[in-house]
């Protein structure tokens, strides 16, 4: 059976490759490296595209053909055993159903050498290997090589090996220069037909949206719906003027307005507005966020309440008590905002989360208007119309259903968080798969929890089902039916911005969006000249949600991934990979010196110097000099704009 599969594996293979000019995604170089006149090493270098990987020295039967490399019998020359420079990968394999090894990254093999005779004769052999990605392999393949090996005789000098060593100096520093053009910044043409240029960041009535629904969904909490009639009655009660009792309705609202709105700015105050850029694909961040909404969703669940130090509380009820005026009025407010802390603080905090990595600097103050306006709505409405306190739904059980029906939405964001910071260092832990059917058992516990099938020990007894829980219920299950399909691949675009990227998905029946792709903007930029191509730069990032909107919504099409595999070569460049480069790169930007230790901050900084941006997605199309053919493009889901950009940028690139 497994012998099945791999020849029908290759002949889908060679039917691919017959019917359309494939690029060799695995190429190999092979040098002399020399320690003495006697000694040296054979070295293989391998450079392995995205996407793709070599397989390793050593595999099981049945399966793809491993790497070899074999030597022709050389007179004079001894050779020892191959090292790679990196272990490779061991993962079970779902079509070969095996455990097998592999190299997904650029990696180089090296074989000791012994001269044992004045006159030996060339280092001669073959490389057999076979390459594979997530959809299909290339035939297993041969290649040949041969090196010249050169002894010195007695008193022969070494001005070759000299006059070899400079020149090389001289080719790296014109190899040099000529990356420093492709670095060039670069001048956007005028162009009155697509002259797009988006932002990325969520625009300002969503961020207050957001905010508003926030505080709606803490009035329905235990901690704040009991409150309502308690203070609306007190303002009644105080006043025997109607009017007077509605103005301090209306000014307890607005208290509860600045009192957050405060907060709000304070968050944008102490972090700035660099650093509030960069909560969106920062790791670090992104994991403490991760265990931050754990916690939110453990209290809520019921195990432990968040309260502030009950001394705060005291000393502001007390000031309240004591003032007189529109500032016992003030303090009343600020009363409201300790006491229901523990059911407001995980909601808030998740909302300044998402502000704060929305990309505005100041996020957190226009989504705490949005969550104050909405909490001091009520207050303010039923001082003005009391007849409505008749009509309020009592205190009961289902507000500590709110509060466990959030717990469960708070779980599932954390996972998002816990998703970029997974990508961001490469740990492996959350593909796509995984993230997916975790999301599929939280919705589905959901679903049964609102239908009293799962209860914690807090919980009021059922007798019967309301309509809204029952609607709520089937739009918890029906949302878990629905992502089902993603474990095999399938896109879901409804939710493309929470879940992980498609590419690391282990088994995929869905082919939409397989693009051969660089990761290295100086290896891509060599590949479009090399095939007269231009070249279609996308700054991305492991955190960024509107870059997976935009794979999900525009490059994920047919259209557009027709035109970009058959015209452009497209280089992908993430912005927070975490991966060290081989050797820091000391750098000058705007006068200071900058250091750059990562892939992430290389792309970054050719991001900010070349193309003068700082935001993800950021899209350019260039030609094979470096030069921009278009104005740069970024978040925008309009199909028909982005595919005449493309074409925009083709046909100049054809009239050069």
């Amino acid at each position: 059976m497994k012998k099945i599969i791999t020849t029908f594996s290759l002949l889908i293979a060679i039917v691919m490759m017959a019917s359309a000019q494939m690029v060799e995604p695995i190429t190999w170089t092979t040098k002399l490296e020399k320690i003495s006149d006697t000694e040296g090493l054979v070295r293989f270098n391998v450079s392995i595209e995205n996407g793709w990987h070599l397989y390793g020295l050593s595999l099981p039967e049945g399966g793809p053909r491993p790497t070899s490399i074999t030597f022709n019998h050389a007179d004079g020359i001894e050779f020892g055993d191959i090292t790679p420079s990196r272990n490779p990968i061991e993962k079970v394999d779902m079509v070969f159903h095996l455990k097998l090894s592999w190299w997904n990254e650029d990696v180089s093999f090296t074989v000791p050498y012994k001269i044992t005779s004045p006159d030996p004769g060339p280092i001669t052999g073959t490389i057999t290997y076979q390459g594979c990605n997530d959809m299909t392999c290339i035939a297993p393949s041969k290649e040949s090589f041969s090196l010249a090996v050169t002894v010195p005789s007695k008193g022969e000098t070494k001005v070759d090996e000299k006059e070899t060593e400079v020149a090389e100096k001289v080719a790296s520093v014109e190899n040099t220069e000529t990356k420093l053009d492709l670095w060039a910044p670069v001048t956007y043409p005028e162009s009155a037909d697509n002259a797009i240029v988006s932002v990325s960041a969520q625009p300002w009535w969503y961020i207050f949206a957001m905010g508003f629904v926030g505080g709606l969904i803490a009035l329905l909490t235990p901690c704040v719906w009991p409150l309502i009639p308690m203070t609306v009655s007190f303002f009644l009660k105080k006043n025997n003027n109607r009017a007077k009792s509605v103005r301090d309705a209306i000014i307890y609202g607005a208290s509860i307005v600045v009192i957050y709105l405060v907060l709000g700015l304070a968050i944008t105050g102490i972090y700035g507005a660099g650093k509030l850029n960069e909560l969106a694909t920062n790791a670090v961040f992104n994991l403490a966020f991760f265990v931050l909404l754990v916690v939110f969703a453990i209290s809520f669940f019921g195990a432990f309440d968040i309260q502030l130090p009950e001394s705060w509380r005291n000393k502001v009820d007390n000031k309240a008590v004591s003032s007189t005026g529109i500032l016992s009025i003030f303090f009343m407010a600020f009363t409201l905002a300790l006491v229901s802390f523990s059911c407001t603080g995980p909601i808030i905090g998740t909302l300044l989360v998402e502000a704060a990595t929305s990309g505005k600097m100041a996020g957190p103050a226009v989504g705490m208007a949005g969550f104050a306006l909405a909490l001091a709505l009520p207050f303010t409405l039923f001082a003005i119309f009391p007849s409505w306190l008749k009509e309020m739904p009592r205190s009961g059980g289902w507000l500590n259903s709110v509060k466990v029906v959030l717990g469960f939405l708070e779980l599932a964001l954390s996972l998002k968080f816990l998703s970029v910071a997974d990508l961001a260092y490469g740990w492996g832990i959350l593909d796509r798969e995984v993230f997916l059917s975790l999301w599929v058992v939280i919705f589905v516990l959901l679903g049964l929890y609102l239908l009293g099938k799962l209860r914690f020990s807090h919980d009021t007894p059922l007798e019967t089902i309301s309509l809204p829980r029952f609607f709520l219920a089937l739009a918890s299950l029906s949302f878990a039916v629905y992502l089902i399909p993603g474990l095999w691949g399938a896109p879901l675009k409804g939710v493309s911005a929470f879940v992980p990227p498609l590419y690391t998905q282990d088994f995929s029946l869905y082919a939409g969006g397989d693009f051969e792709e660089f990761d290295d903007y100086d290896a891509g930029m060599e590949y479009a000249a090399r095939n007269h191509r231009p070249v279609l730069i996308d700054f991305s990032g492991y955190g960024c949600v509107n870059c997976r909107k935009m794979e999900g919504a525009v490059f994920d099409t047919p259209e557009v991934e027709t035109i970009i595999k058959e015209n452009f070569v497209l280089i992908k460049l993430m912005v927070d990979d975490k991966k060290k480069l081989a050797e820091p790169v000391t750098v000058t930007e705007n006068g200071k010196t900058l250091v750059l230790e990562t892939v992430g901050d290389k792309w970054s900084y050719l991001e900010r110097t070349k193309f003068h941006g700082n935001i993800q997605p950021l899209y350019v199309i260039l030609d094979n000099e470096g030069n921009a053919l278009a104005p740069s493009r970024s978040y925008n889901e309009n199909l028909s704009e982005f595919i005449l950009w493309l074409e925009n940028g083709m046909k100049k690139y054809s009239e050069k």
